[in-house]
């Protein structure tokens, strides 16, 4: 009996805080220090020497910087970490009385994201270790696209040779691209049976593959409904690919593909209307009270990832405080020394960390488990309280659809709820709230749902949830939940940071806004400190485009913006503390060397090439000039034969204006040093110090980590720039001289 009690206490998870080495504090607190030690410098240096302009214009920067590591060292000053035990869940809680999980899936464009790899997605989660029958799978097409539609009804084909194969030979890489794509280190040495019925299977999975790479031929039968479809202009198509009618764990989970409708007129909201529209169809059909949702190219990599993300919504201690558990965003097959800086390894240990032990990580827009009543608007003090709303406010928030204000009022409850036992006798109703003119006069998007008013929806809604005092939880369970790819190429990955980048800055001018939600909500001010460090990474931009312009300047006009005498010490203990602090991190993480100084070098890159863009985005729609854009980024899946060649590390290059300011700056940096070497420099005024040994090695950092820009310079084809980027670059680097020279 106490043996039964005990068992029947023990928390399905357990938390706690990591105490970080004494060194790492110490170099956090240092590098504060050192950043403050040189403010209080220039502002007693102000006061004794008449303020120049490059001295001032340092102080401003130096200002923000300091800033931006407070904002950082408020963020992971107290890390946290997660162990869940899904053998008590499955001890104490039936497979009967495991929750149902809508999982979501979304794709928008078949030629950026090819269909196989939504596929492989979806194959990975229909082969889950949780009942089939608790499962369903919405795949939002926002591209209507004949062919993802086609390959999804073929690989619900091969899923039931795909999944009995994995339950039965216990396969972990549930997406069969990665799980064959390996085959000597996965094959081993297993019985002759398994070996004949692998070969069978990876048989049947080429040929998918082909029969997908052909397409469906003529559009007709169940692909009539793709006829004179536009992608921005169509009706709501929902198909019903799969249906476990025995409600049966032998079957496969639910398959339904959504289209929803498109008008020139409305305004669609990007990925945000995509999910609300996922929400309200598989509202109606299946109304889980849990949602997973994925983007296209983040497959399954650990099948009892659902278990692990149930042990924390079901554990009594989270029940009424977690609203979503979000796992770590990580890449298979990357590329060695991760090249491009994109997969942000040490970003998501020491940051999703330090996020852990606050308020809980943000929500990066996949690979996160919601509660759907959390979705849907309720907030921890309508459980304290017993609010309920009635059913006309229901239907002002969530629409005309009543078989959907029912099935809300049942979510609430935790509760599921289908006005027909079978979800293809939902299907006329779903249309209905698919249509693109369901959420006018609603509360979607504003109260309810992914919120609207941002490219980043993820971060925004994950923002409104926290206000309303929610907690999330970081899920890391070993092997790692989901892996996906990273962006290849520096035009993808200056696309994906501009996206982000853009998104976030928007976010500070919403009423989710983290300062109106420490203030007015219930955000903690730690968290708030952590969503400003996030949200004003492409205001970053301006004082990092004015500190690697500032020796430029200082050369040209033979001036310095170095503290005078013992000052410029400061600047040389900061660069090697935070350096040696970042290479420790890297390097504590398992990472390389070369992987250090590659993500230094992007950091430069993006600051001041991707970013400044987003700024200007921003700027141009709050003044009414022009909307901004959603661009999806060009997703891959490479065998692990493509990553051993060099070529897929070369930086390469396009006509987007992303490479102007960066092609600029390499410019100014290599003319700045030509008159240094040439002695090209005014004759410097009385009690005025001229440039010297720091600016000239400010100049020569800029340049390597200019590397790629500058053998850029030199190639060909997609390797080198445009030349119509070099020749706007020499326009304005001719000007920038021209006025540095003439107004100095």
């Amino acid at each position: 009996m106490a043996a039964t009690r005990t068992l029947e206490s023990l928390p399905f998870y357990e938390k706690y805080w990591v105490k970080p080495p004494f060194t790492k504090r110490l170099t956090d607190t240092l590098i504060l220090l050192l950043l403050l030690l040189l403010l209080a410098f220039r502002v007693v240096s102000f006061f004794h020497n008449s303020i120049t302009f490059p001295c001032f214009l340092a102080f401003l920067c130096e200002s923000i910087f300091s800033f931006i590591w407070f904002l950082c060292l408020c963020t992971k000053w107290t890390p946290a970490s997660l162990t869940t035990y899904p053998s008590r869940l499955l001890q104490r809680v039936s497979v009967m009385e495991l929750p149902a999980v809508d999982m979501f899936v979304t794709t928008a464009d078949p030629v950026l994201e090819p269909p196989i790899i939504t596929v492989n997605t979806v194959l990975s989660l229909l082969a889950l270790d949780y009942p089939a029958h608790k499962l369903a799978c919405y795949v939002s097409d926002d591209g209507c696209s004949p062919l993802t539609f086609y390959a999804l009804v073929e690989a619900c084909k091969f899923a039931k040779i795909w999944v009995r194969f994995c339950k039965k030979h216990q396969v972990q890489v549930r997406a069969p691209f990665r799980y064959f794509s390996h085959d000597n280190a996965l094959r081993g040495t297993e019985s002759p049976e398994f070996k004949q019925e692998w070969l069978r299977t990876k048989d049947e999975y080429e040929d998918l593959r082909r029969r997908i790479e052909h397409g469906p031929g003529q559009l007709e039968g169940e692909f009539a409904d793709f006829l004179n479809t536009e992608t921005k202009n169509h009706p709501a198509i929902i198909k019903v690919i799969w249906e476990n009618k025995k409600t049966s764990s032998d079957e496969l989970p639910h398959l339904i593909y959504i289209s929803r409708e498109k008008h020139p007129k409305s305004d669609h909201h990007f990925k945000a209307g995509a999910m609300n529209t996922l929400a309200r169809v598989s509202g109606l059909m299946t109304n889980a009270p849990y949602t997973l949702n994925l983007d296209c190219d983040m497959s399954v990599n650990n099948p009892q990832i659902a278990l692990h993300a149930t042990c924390i919504l079901l554990d009594p201690t989270a029940q009424n405080h977690v609203a979503f558990v979000q796992c770590p965003q990580q890449f298979c097959d990357a590329l060695k020394d991760d090249p491009f800086g994109n997969q942000l390894v040490v970003l998501f240990t020491y940051l999703g960390g330090g996020l852990a032990g606050i308020q809980g990580p943000f929500y990066a827009g996949t690979n996160a488990f919601h509660r759907r009543k959390v979705l849907y608007g309720l907030s921890p003090r309508d459980i304290e309280t017993g609010n309920s709303a009635s059913d006309e406010e229901l239907a002002q928030i969530f629409g005309g659809s009543k078989d959907l204000v029912k099935s809300a009022a049942l979510a609430f409850k935790d509760k599921t709820y289908s006005p027909n036992p079978n979800i293809s006798k939902s299907l006329e109703e779903a249309h209905r709230v698919a249509s693109c003119g369901y959420e006018y006069g609603s509360g979607w998007g504003k109260q309810v749902g992914w919120m609207y008013g941002s490219m980043t929806e993820d971060t925004l809604t994950g923002l409104a949830i926290h206000n309303k005092g929610w907690r999330s939880e970081l899920c890391t369970p070993d092997p790692m939940a989901f892996s996906g790819c990273a962006p290849a190429g520096g035009p993808s990955a200056l696309t994906q940071q501009k996206r982000w980048a853009t998104g976030f800055l928007q976010i500070l001018f919403t009423n989710h806004s983290p300062i109106l939600g420490t203030i007015f909500g219930k955000l903690q001010f730690r968290e708030a400190m952590a969503y400003l460090w996030v949200l004003t990474w492409g205001a970053r931009s301006i004082p990092e485009l004015c500190y690697a312009l500032l020796p430029v300047y200082c050369i040209i006009a033979n001036s310095t913006f170095f503290p005078k005498g013992q000052g410029m010490w400061i600047h040389v203990a900061l660069f090697v503390v935070y350096n040696i602090h970042t290479l420790s991190e890297y390097l504590a993480t398992g990472l390389s060397l070369r992987e250090w100084w590659n993500n230094q070098r992007m950091a430069r890159i993006v600051a001041m090439n991707a970013w400044p863009f987003a700024v200007l985005s921003v700027i141009l729609k709050f003044l009414g000039i022009s909307d901004t854009v959603f661009e999806v980024t060009q997703k891959e899946q490479s065998t692990s034969s493509d990553h051993d060649d060099e070529d897929a590390s070369r930086f390469t290059f396009n006509t987007s204006p992303m490479f102007i300011p960066g092609t600029t700056i390499l410019l100014l940096q290599i003319t700045a040093l030509a008159m240094k070497l040439l002695g090209l420099q005014p004759v410097v005024r009385e009690r005025d110090d001229g440039s010297g040994v720091g600016e000239v090695l400010c100049v020569l950092y800029i340049i390597l980590c200019y590397w790629p820009f500058l053998k850029g310079l030199f190639e060909k084809e997609k390797y080198g720039i445009p030349l119509s980027t070099v020749c706007k670059s020499a326009a304005l680097s001719f000007l920038f001289v021209h006025l540095c020279t003439r107004y100095h």
